[in-house]
C-alpha cells in the first residue's frame, strides 16, 4: 500500500459518495480475517495511515500472571520489558507486520473496495427510494417475464407485477411509463422496487403534479375510488368557500383531468365534492346520476338513496360499477332504489311514506 492507494480511496468517495474512513475500517477488517488465516496470532488490529497508506499489524496480548495461551497473552514481566507503566489485564500490542503482507493487502483491498462500493451503493439507491414511497417515478420499460415488467429507473430496476397493470393497457420494450411505488426494501440483491399502476394512490398522485391548489394545499383531495383502467371516483375539498374545488381538478375546458386521463389510457375520472354531510357527500359520490332523497341507517352504516326512474341504471353503473365506486369512495354501503320501487315497497305515494322527513336530504 502507498499514497497512491489513499487517493484511490479519495477518488471513490467522490465519485460514488462513499466516506474514505468507511472503506478503511472494512479494509482494516477484512485484513485482519486474512492475517488470522495465514498467521498464528488469533487477536490482531491492524493500522493503515490515512496519509502513506502503510500498514502496520499489531498482536494485542492480555497483561498476566501466568501465561497459558502465547497467542493471547503475554506475562507481567514480559510487558514491562516493553514498557514500565504496564499492569495486569492491560492490553499490550506489539507490532507483528509479515514482509509479505503488502501482496495479500492488496489482493484483499481489491476485493473489500469492489464489495464495499457495491454494498454502499445499494445503500445509498435505499435511502433514495424509501422516501419516495407512495410517490410518483417515471421509468423505462426494459424487459419483460411471464410475471412482471421490469421498469429502469436509472441506477435501479423497478418491478411491475403484470397484475398491477390496468387491464386496457399493453407495453412494449422502449417505452416510457409513470408509476407508483407502493413498497421499498432491501434484498440480498439490493433494493426491490415495488411498482403499480393500479394504485388509487397513482391516480391521487398524477391530481398532485397536474393540480398546483392540490400541490399548495388550497384543494384537498378526501377520497380516492378506483377501479384501474375502467373508472374512478375522486373526491375533494377547500376549506376556503371561494375556491371550486371541483373546477380545479378539472381545468380550463377540462385540460387538467384530460391530461390525467391520457395518462391512464382513457379511465374514466368522476370528480366530486366531498362533504361532512353523509347524505350530501353520497348524493355527490354517485354523479352523474341526480338523487332525489338519501336516507341514513346509522346502525348498518348504510344509506338508501332514491333516484329518478329513468336514472336508477346510471345511478348503478354498468354492473354496478357506480354504485360500488360511490360506496368505495364514501365508506357507507349504498341502497339504491327507484321513485317506482320506494313506492311499490311503501305502497302509497312517497309525499305520504312513512320514511320520516328528518331522514332525507331532497336534492332538487
Amino acid at each position: 500500500m502507498n499514497a497512491e492507494f489513499i487517493e484511490a480511496l479519495t477518488e471513490i468517495e467522490r465519485e460514488k459518495g462513499i466516506s474514505k474512513e468507511v472503506l478503511i475500517e472494512a479494509l482494516e477488517a477484512a485484513l485482519i480475517s486474512s492475517y488470522k488465516r495465514n498467521y498464528t496470532a488469533q487477536n490482531v488490529r491492524v493500522d493503515i495511515n490515512q496519509q502513506s497508506g502503510v500498514i502496520k499489524v499489531f498482536a494485542r496480548k492480555t497483561v498476566v500472571e501466568e501465561v497459558l495461551d502465547p497467542r493471547m497473552e503475554i506475562s507481567i514481566d514480559a510487558a514491562r520489558s516493553i514498557n514500565a507503566n504496564y499492569h495486569l489485564d492491560d492490553i499490550v500490542e506489539i507490532e507483528v507486520t509479515p514482509r509479505d503482507f503488502g501482496r495479500i493487502a492488496a489482493q484483499t483491498a481489491k476485493q473489500v473496495v469492489t464489495q464495499r462500493i457495491r454494498e454502499a451503493e445499494r445503500g445509498l439507491i435505499f435511502n433514495e427510494f424509501i422516501d419516495k414511497e407512495e410517490d410518483i417515478i417515471t421509468g423505462i420499460v426494459e424487459r419483460m417475464d411471464q410475471r412482471n415488467i421490469y421498469i429502469n429507473l436509472g441506477r435501479v430496476e423497478g418491478l411491475l407485477p403484470l397484475n398491477e397493470i390496468m387491464p386496457t393497457e399493453k407495453f412494449q420494450q422502449g417505452d416510457r411509463i409513470k408509476a407508483f411505488i407502493t413498497k421499498v426494501e432491501n434484498s440480498t440483491k439490493g433494493p426491490l422496487i415495488m411498482l403499480s399502476r393500479t394504485h388509487p394512490g397513482l391516480l391521487k398522485r398524477l391530481f398532485e403534479l397536474e393540480v398546483p391548489e392540490i400541490y399548495d394545499g388550497i384543494v384537498e383531495i378526501r377520497s380516492v375510488a378506483r377501479e384501474a383502467g375502467y373508472r374512478s371516483k375522486i373526491a375533494v375539498y377547500s376549506p376556503n368557500p371561494e375556491v371550486d374545488s371541483v373546477g380545479a381538478c378539472v381545468g380550463q375546458k377540462g385540460m387538467r383531468v384530460q391530461t390525467i386521463v391520457d395518462e391512464l389510457k382513457g379511465e374514466r375520472i368522476d370528480i366530486v365534492y366531498w362533504s361532512e354531510d353523509i347524505s350530501e357527500y353520497v348524493a355527490n359520490a354517485l354523479s352523474p346520476s341526480k338523487v332525489l332523497e338519501v336516507q341514513i341507517l346509522e346502525e348498518d352504516k348504510m344509506c338508501r338513496v332514491i333516484v329518478p326512474d329513468f336514472q336508477l341504471s346510471l345511478a348503478i353503473g354498468i354492473k354496478g360499477q357506480n354504485a360500488r365506486l360511490a360506496a368505495k369512495l364514501t365508506g357507507w354501503k349504498i341502497d339504491i332504489k327507484s321513485e317506482s320501487q320506494a313506492f311499490e315497497q311503501f305502497g302509497r305515494p312517497k309525499e305520504d311514506s312513512d320514511l320520516a322527513q328528518e331522514d332525507f336530504l331532497t336534492f332538487e
